[in-house]
């Protein structure tokens, strides 16, 4: 078993036993005036212990006060944690109305200023924001995590070696914060630079082995770099507290169809990878250094731009090597029975990411406004109109379930 000193709560798990692949997934919405379209608190309308009425610890605070978070529980298959998604967002959205508020989903608000955000009353926000100072404060971002349920920690460090290539791709499918306190950035995911100024994120190294990983994180422990593992904010994972590995990279997309459809490429990619680890293959592994310039096009470009093939070593369109890697999972989607939701990324490239469609909003309407109207109106395509019948159906769950 792990160190306590890793902040680890489970056991290693039996490496002989195929990992569920199960999935969790978090997102952080904005909470939206609906007159302004700006960001507003939802502090003093005590939101949140109204909604752990309904939603239980499935809802919880962020640093700033205009900000949700949510979280499934843990989902068997890509099917379940759609419903899930839908019936928690729906609540929310229930919620948000019925004290005179909106929701957003996009990783930065077009035009809002974090100047002006309030950070939420909580010991734990007040430390960081002590810790971190401006970076802190400055970090008016909001993404969306997914959590993929691997039990043994030594296949979740080899997983996440070869998953690394994989993320700037994955980056450039859900890029959906272009804009940044009232200026077009340039970028598709200016959420990703406003995160890396933070220590401890963006692309891990390699890892030989769970040793060499915990190592490392007791050397910080050790030398009071941190006090337990979340405070390494990697773009992949191995979850401190849970069996899971967490997937960071993604912006948060509008529609929980573009959620749910990158969540399960997430998964089949792990699923595909572990495929090949259990006959002892292994996907090349790359440096950390060229992986980052792949992030770097996604940051910039999204699916506009072009990534590079290490294994050709020549950059190709990022449209192509997308669909490249739903060739590479696609012999194992149908056993995760995501066939649909993985083949929606399709939809995707046609359609444009969020940012895409952000930008093609503002050179249509010139406003800031019409794009967090817009933002609000995607987020809730598909949700429960009627949420009555779900609100007695969400439970609490023992301890260490949700994640």
């Amino acid at each position: 078993m792990p160190s306590e000193d890793a902040g680890v709560m489970f056991n290693v798990g039996n490496p002989y036993e195929r990992p569920t692949f199960t999935l969790g997934i978090e997102e952080e919405y904005m909470v939206l005036d609906p007159q302004s379209f700006d960001l507003r608190s939802h502090v003093k309308l005590e939101l949140i212990s109204k909604g752990r009425v309904l939603l239980h610890e499935h809802i919880k605070p962020e640093m700033h006060g205009s900000m949700l978070e949510i979280g499934t529980g843990v989902c068997k298959n890509v099917l379940e944690a759609r419903f899930e998604l839908t019936k928690i967002r729906s609540i929310v959205n229930h919620l948000a109305k019925q004290n005179g508020l909106l929701i957003g989903a996009a990783s930065a608000h077009p035009f809002a200023r974090w100047q002006e955000q309030e950070i939420y009353p909580d010991d734990r926000y007040q430390i960081i924001v002590e810790d971190m100072q401006l970076l802190a404060r400055s970090l008016l971002i909001f993404g969306m995590h997914i959590h993929i349920g691997i039990e043994n920690r030594e296949v979740q460090i080899q997983l996440m070696n070869e998953m690394r290539y994989f993320l700037p791709h994955i980056l450039a499918i859900s890029t959906n914060s272009p804009f940044w306190e009232g200026v077009d950035t340039g970028l598709k995911s200016f959420r990703s630079k406003i995160f890396e100024r933070f220590p401890r994120t963006s692309l891990p190294d390699l890892f030989s082995d769970w040793d060499d990983y915990e190592n490392y994180v007791n050397l910080l422990i050790k030398t009071r770099s941190i006090d337990d593992a979340k405070k390494i904010w990697w773009d992949i994972r191995p979850h401190p507290f849970f069996p899971t590995l967490e997937i960071r990279i993604c912006d948060l997309p509008m529609r929980i169809e573009e959620t749910i459809a990158i969540a399960a490429l997430c998964q089949a990619v792990a699923a595909k990878l572990y495929s090949l680890y259990e006959r002892n293959l292994s996907f090349r592994h790359y440096r950390r250094s060229l992986l980052m310039e792949n992030k770097w096009r996604a940051v910039r470009y999204g699916l506009d731009g072009k990534l590079i093939d290490w294994g050709r070593q020549r950059e190709l369109p990022a449209r192509d090597l997308i669909r490249e890697l739903l060739h590479f999972v696609d012999d194992v989607v149908d056993d995760l029975g995501s066939r649909r939701e993985v083949e929606y990324i399709n939809t995707i490239l046609e359609n444009g990411s969020g940012a895409d469609r952000q930008l093609k909003v503002f050179r249509e309407t010139n406003s800031l406004e019409a794009v967090t109207r817009y933002i609000n109106s995607e987020t809730t395509i598909g949700l429960f109109d009627d949420v009555s019948p779900f609100v007695e159906s969400i439970r609490p769950q023992p301890p260490g379930i949700v994640i």
